[in-house]
């Protein structure tokens, strides 16, 4: 299965990719149930003791995640009868996602990093290349341009669609 598309001007606000992304994976137990799946853990047992997501509340937001095309269910390699959990190319493309927030939670929110990601022998730090001009890029570098229609990066212009709620024809 793959991911369902949005209409951007169907989220409320802002039409944005981030806003329709966080409507699949905006929740606490959807990125760390990816996490887990990333460091391989398949089956919901292992998901749900080292998320310590409720099993009621993980169940749900697993059937999500395959409904939205980030994971799919298929046997288990050692138990063909039981179903695991696996990235599809959705989901695999989270994974930077996810390594940024750990770079992110290391520097702004942990005392101490609780794990370290590696690169063969040595501490992997991730790094942008423009994968255009194949530079290496600074956030002073990098600039939001407006493409949805009636907005500005201030907001919506008035009179067009999406100002004061309404909706896009």
């Amino acid at each position: 299965m793959s991911t369902q598309r949005v209409d951007p001007y169907a989220v409320p606000g802002r039409p944005c990719s981030i806003a329709a992304a966080l409507q699949v994976v905006g929740d606490r137990w959807s990125l760390l149930a990816v996490r887990e799946v990333t460091f391989g853990n398949h089956r919901f047992r292992e998901i749900a003791k080292n998320t310590g997501a409720p099993t009621d509340r993980l169940s749900a937001r697993l059937k999500s995640l395959v409904a939205d095309g980030v994971l799919e269910r298929r046997p288990l390699p050692a138990e063909p009868r039981h179903d695991g959990y696996y990235l599809t190319e959705a989901g695999r493309d989270l994974v930077g996602v996810i390594r940024e927030l750990l770079r992110w939670g290391d520097r702004w929110l942990t005392t101490s990093p609780p794990m370290k990601l590696r690169h063969h022998d040595h501490d992997f730090t991730p790094r942008p290349i423009c994968a255009h001009c194949g530079e290496p890029v600074t956030q002073g570098e990098v600039h939001a341009e407006v493409t949805a229609e009636g907005w500005t990066l201030t907001g919506p212009v008035a009179g067009s669609p999406g100002h004061a709620g309404e909706g896009r024809a």
